[in-house]
């Protein structure tokens, strides 16, 4: 025992490697780290892979999960050399950066810069409550536990789905595509510069809430750009001279109902339709616009297929998804209602088997009552006497018309 106690005086930091990587083992073992994503987002895909309508996980968090892949070089480039220029070095804890950080703080009695790595902000979004000194240091504990167990690509991959944006949105791909309105494999030198300080206070930077904050937190991250050369000085004048703009956060809402309809009967994470994006906004406009000349209360819907294929390419359930005061919710395609003139040709065919009518046959368009059901033509007035032929052409007659003899 002298012996050891020998040796470790006379090879301190040894020991206290020696120390440090035991408990880390140990720690491994009887706390075992995993980088599980929680509860999924489901999202519906047009036909083409774009985003039709995202729904929540069971905390109201939307996010929408993507391969390193899929996103902006850009993006990984402000993000890397902003946050964590050695991420492909440091086992998970940087000490250079921690001392640089506990060497400001003490210098001027706050906090100037932090010293924590990807990895370590990984380990606080996969364990949050971390704080303090002891919390700092359980933090870097799971973070040297995450490296053991898992790649580089792993732990930044978790990095980029689970990252806060301000509000509910989880990841740089629902950042980009509710802020910008397009994916994160677009995103400008400007926006990527955003997006990578944007998790440092999300609430505080937001670009649509805080445009002028969010813009001073973009050129800190651009000059460190160019001070690095990794973006040149061109490249950094021109993104300044590009304004924060970004749109409030709006939930993916193309094809709601069939979205709705599919995620009910289906289990999968990424639901591929065959909509056609273009179609199904043009469409879903021109119902809202049809829907505002029409009673209140009366709403549309709209089923385009191709033909030959039966492909649905555009699916419009209601008049106005928001529009709750024209039974925004209920999908028309598939609700029970009635049939309107659907039937008419069934009934003219069956009356003109039994010889009642001909094509020619005079019908009565007037009104009627049958007790206090008092039907009328959707066109909201009568024509009279009108042929058979010409009231199966222009569908303008119901039941209350009745037969004139001729």
């Amino acid at each position: 025992m002298s012996e050891l106690k020998g040796w470790a005086t006379a090879h301190p930091k040894l020991t206290l490697f020696s120390a440090l990587l035991s408990i880390i083992l140990l720690s491994h073992l009887a706390f075992p780290v995993d980088l599980e994503p929680g509860d999924p987002t489901r999202v519906v895909l047009s036909e083409s892979g774009e985003p039709l309508r995202l729904f929540p996980d069971q905390q109201g968090k939307w996010r929408y999960t993507v391969t390193i892949e899929q996103v902006s070089p850009l993006y990984l480039e402000a993000l890397l050399t902003y946050e964590d220029r050695w991420f492909y070095q440091h086992p998970g804890v940087n000490p250079l950066s921690l001392a640089r950080a506990a060497w400001q703080w003490l210098r001027n009695g706050r906090v100037i810069s932090g010293g924590s790595t990807l990895t370590m902000q990984v380990a606080r979004l996969r364990y949050p409550g971390f704080r303090g000194i002891s919390g700092k240091f359980l933090q870097m504990l799971r973070a040297f536990q995450l490296e053991l167990k898992y790649s580089k690509k792993d732990i930044l991959t978790y990095y980029l789905n689970h990252a806060p944006f301000g509000g509910t949105l989880e990841g740089v791909q629902a950042a980009s595509l509710a802020y910008f309105g397009y994916e994160a494999e677009d995103l400008t030198h400007a926006q990527s510069a955003l997006l990578a300080v944007l998790p440092q206070a999300p609430s505080r930077n937001r670009p649509d809430r805080y445009p002028e904050r969010a813009q001073l937190q973009r050129d800190k991250v651009l000059d460190r750009m160019a001070q690095q050369n990794v973006w040149s000085r061109q490249q950094v004048d021109d993104a300044k001279l590009e304004f924060v703009i970004a749109d409030t956060p709006q939930l993916l809402m193309n094809a709601p109902l069939l979205a709705r309809r599919l995620t009910q009967t289906n289990d999968e994470l990424e639901i591929a339709t065959h909509i056609h994006l273009d179609t199904q906004i043009n469409l879903e406009n021109l119902a809202r616009d049809y829907a505002s000349s029409l009673p209140d209360g009366a709403s549309v819907a709209i089923l385009a297929m191709e033909h030959g294929t039966g492909k649905v390419r555009a699916y419009v359930g209601s008049a106005d998804f928001f529009d709750d005061s024209r039974f925004a919710h209920v999908d028309m395609v598939t609700a029970n209602r009635s049939p309107g003139s659907t039937l008419k040709p069934f009934i003219y065919g069956l009356a003109m088997d039994e010889g009642l009518i001909h094509s020619e046959s005079l019908l009565m368009d007037v009104p009627l009552s049958f007790g206090d059901y008092r039907p009328e033509n959707f066109i909201r007035h009568f024509n009279g006497p009108v042929s058979v032929s010409y009231a199966l052409s222009k569908s303008q007659t119901f039941l209350q018309c009745r037969l004139w003899s001729s």
